[in-house]
């Protein structure tokens, strides 16, 4: 089953990339300094002012021509090209072990530690033979 809907229609378009961003209708009235039941009625507008369209796209972090352009059969196009099941092909997949590097610093902070008590051992020393 097919579902008709309208190719441009600016609400839904908005709509759909608030909620990408994770962001609810109350959050977006709020930065735009209107009313939950004001934006719930921009969503379902085919169209809305250029200005409007603007404040809004400066809200959501996108340029007006992403909310314009929006498609879902690009969005989940990206998706479906960058997303793998394969762990080690993700981009965040770690490159070092955690642990090893947490020891390498204990290890820098104790040579650190050791220098700066031989440093003061020696002005010590140094302000005693000063004192004699």
């Amino acid at each position: 089953m097919e579902t008709a809907t309208k190719p441009n229609h600016i609400g839904r378009k908005i709509s759909r990339i608030r909620e990408l961003r994770g962001m609810k209708q109350e959050t977006l009235a709020e930065e735009l300094g209107i009313s939950q039941q004001a934006v719930s009625k921009i969503e379902q507008s085919e169209k809305i002012e250029e200005e409007k369209l603007e404040q809004i796209a400066n809200v959501l972090g996108v340029p007006p021509e992403a909310i314009k352009n929006y498609s879902d059969e690009a969005v989940f196009n990206i998706m479906g090209n960058t997303y793998h099941d394969n762990a080690s092909s993700l981009n965040y997949a770690c490159t070092f072990n955690p642990i090893d590097k947490l020891v390498e610093v204990y290890e820098e902070n104790k040579k650190l530690y050791e220098r700066l008590l031989k440093s003061e051992q020696e002005k010590i020393a140094y302000l005693e033979k000063l004192m004699k």
